[in-house]
């Protein structure tokens, strides 16, 4: 399904690519493919198997016994490992692993164990962003097929709606709207948003994916909420994530937005005016905190 070039074995498993080579040559680990021009390229099973190969090494097994070594053997070494080792970069190494073999068992197990150790506000903080950063790089340039990220996102989008089910729904004059706008279809940010609002004791209400302008409007009529929480990744230019917003306080100036998202993040300090920016997700928590406490 993928092809890879070494640059990417060399990002995604953290193996200079000089030292892949001398792998390849010296134990002969892996036989990639060329291009027509002799360029290197592998696949999702060598890509798979590096990986493995990378983890048993971080893990002091000398490459030479890895060479020498059946695949039951190095799977059954890596399940050893993965109930001993608890490292940020072990765990993003199974991920990884996970997608590539779009193994649903162990990326959900792998998560569980995440969520049960840190709960899901750390885990999606401090592991999962940087993991989805990461393969967003790689869909980007097309080294990950977008199958391959849809099969991720759903296993982490199906995880954080588990994790909400399991908070109690507040009744509150004081209301959250969480929607993402019309063409936005990104919804990991606001799912977790709709997390840590619901934890912290707040009453949401989700209105989901590419909500039209009019039809937030009519809701933000019938329902006054006092906040709105949203995210761009991909669906505006800069003037029009302005504009967008500026349409909003314009029709409901006491009504106070928070927005996050990639393209938000990034677009220019005008819509300092209208929205404040989720930076991360330890500063929406903080935010929200701040604002109970006024």
């Amino acid at each position: 399904m993928g092809e890879y070039k070494i640059r990417d074995l060399e990002q995604l498993t953290g193996i200079k690519a000089h030292t892949i080579r001398i792998w390849e040559q010296r134990y002969n680990l892996l036989e990639p493919s060329r291009s027509n021009t002799s360029i290197r390229y592998y696949s999702d099973e060598e890509l798979a198997f590096i990986l493995k190969v990378a983890l048993l090494n971080k893990n002091g097994v000398k490459i030479s016994r890895i060479a020498e070594m059946s695949s039951d053997e190095i799977n059954s070494k890596i399940e050893t490992l993965n109930k001993s080792s608890n490292t940020q970069d072990h765990y993003f190494e199974v991920l990884l692993l996970a997608l590539v073999q779009m193994d649903e068992r162990l990326f959900s197990e792998t998560l569980n164990e995440l969520i049960s150790e840190f709960g899901l506000f750390h885990t999606f903080d401090k592991f999962l962003l940087t993991f989805l950063d990461k393969i967003g790089v790689m869909w980007v340039v097309g080294s990950i097929n977008p199958a391959q990220e849809h099969f991720v996102t759903h296993l982490i989008r199906q995880k954080i709606i588990v994790e909400t089910d399991k908070l109690s729904i507040t009744e509150s004059d004081d209301v959250y709207f969480i929607y993402l706008p019309e063409n936005e279809w990104h919804e990991l940010g606001v799912l977790f948003y709709n997390y840590v609002l619901r934890n912290q004791g707040k009453k949401t209400i989700y209105l989901g994916q590419s909500l039209p302008l009019d039809s937030l409007f009519q809701c933000i009529k019938k329902y006054q909420p006092s906040v709105l929480v949203t995210s761009v990744v991909t669906a505006m230019d800069d003037k029009s994530i302005v504009t967008y917003f500026s349409k909003i306080k314009n029709e409901f100036p006491d009504i106070l937005i928070y927005a996050g998202g990639y393209k938000l993040i990034h677009t220019d300090s005008n819509l300092d005016l209208y929205v404040t920016k989720i930076k991360d997700s330890t500063s929406f928590d903080l935010m929200i905190n701040k604002k109970t406490k006024n």
